[in-house]
């Protein structure tokens, strides 16, 4: 039986945008063994967990919503684009029963966004004006490059050869569709790549070193992996695109299609965990510095 991988369908408020974008998620699940369950936004939260409860893994598809701001403290920017409730909140579902049953979860673009804030984290409402257009959007295969840090899961995935070792570091080529990022890593969050000429926070993931201190005792290693650009638009040119897909359904294989056992209280919810705090080195892997500053010095 192909593990069950549920995506939520991007936006509730704009129809031709997941006519086009949904079946690229679902094509690359498909194509990595995986089964993808599509989530419509008008079911009731009950029919949401119900889902997610049938489904081993979660991919969190972009959208051309952004998070609503007050979700982690932050006043409204002019330039951030309308929220849509109802797919933050079946995000918010589908990342607690996650969470409950270790369930791999990989996020993009929106969707990394939507788990940082879940997690307590925070986001840079709008990255203009900046050295790199992050906006590029589909039509641009490869915008710029991104640094990942070694010794990390998202390294783990990086294709030998696609992405060339450059001081400490694995440069690569992403494309990129967003005007919003990662500000303060979540809790349990560790920056591991970052945009060479601006800083900008490229992917984080779950940091196998922390336990939610909600419950010491029941966690359990979850694959949970967050990028800003799009790996089901670059799929097929990409094989560290297909390895992220790939990781994620081999992961969800090996969870039970009716997990049990002991489950640990949510994180925030999307709930806001005070102001942002400034970054600093243990949002980071040892060998990546979580200082833009220090990011701006690798060309």
């Amino acid at each position: 039986m192909r593990p069950r991988i549920a995506i939520p369908v991007p936006t509730s408020t704009d129809i031709p945008y997941n006519d086009r974008s949904w079946p690229a998620y679902a094509a690359a699940v498909s194509a990595s063994g995986g089964e993808p369950v599509k989530l419509d936004l008008t079911a009731t939260p009950a029919e949401i967990l119900a889902i997610a409860r049938s489904c081993q893994g979660v991919c969190l598809p972009g959208s051309p919503a952004d998070v609503d701001p007050s979700r982690y403290g932050a006043e409204l920017d002019p330039a951030t684009s309308p929220a849509d409730p109802a797919r933050e909140a079946a995000d918010n579902i589908l990342l607690e029963d996650a969470a409950d049953h270790a369930k791999p979860v990989l996020g993009i673009c929106f969707g990394v966004q939507s788990l940082n804030v879940w997690r307590g984290g925070s986001l840079i409402q709008d990255l203009t004006p900046m050295p790199v257009n992050h906006s590029a959007g589909s039509k641009v295969a490869i915008a710029h490059t991104a640094l990942v840090a070694e010794n990390t899961l998202l390294a783990s995935l990086v294709q030998p050869g696609e992405a060339p070792e450059a001081d400490g570091f694995l440069r690569l080529p992403v494309n990129t569709s967003h005007h919003q990022s990662v500000a303060a890593p979540g809790d349990g969050l560790r920056i591991v790549a970052r945009c060479p000429d601006d800083g900008v926070i490229e992917a984080v993931e779950n940091d196998p070193e922390w336990k939610p201190s909600q419950s010491p005792d029941a966690h359990k290693p979850q694959f949970l992996l967050g990028v800003q650009w799009h790996p089901e638009r670059s799929f097929e040119i990409s094989a560290t695109s297909r390895n992220l897909f790939a990781s994620l359904v081999a992961e969800a294989a090996k969870i039970p299609t009716s997990p049990g056992g002991p489950s640990f209280a949510p994180f925030a919810k999307g709930g806001v965990s005070g102001e942002a705090r400034p970054l600093s080195p243990s949002d980071a892997p040892a060998s990546f510095d979580a200082e833009p500053s220090l990011a701006n010095q690798i060309s």
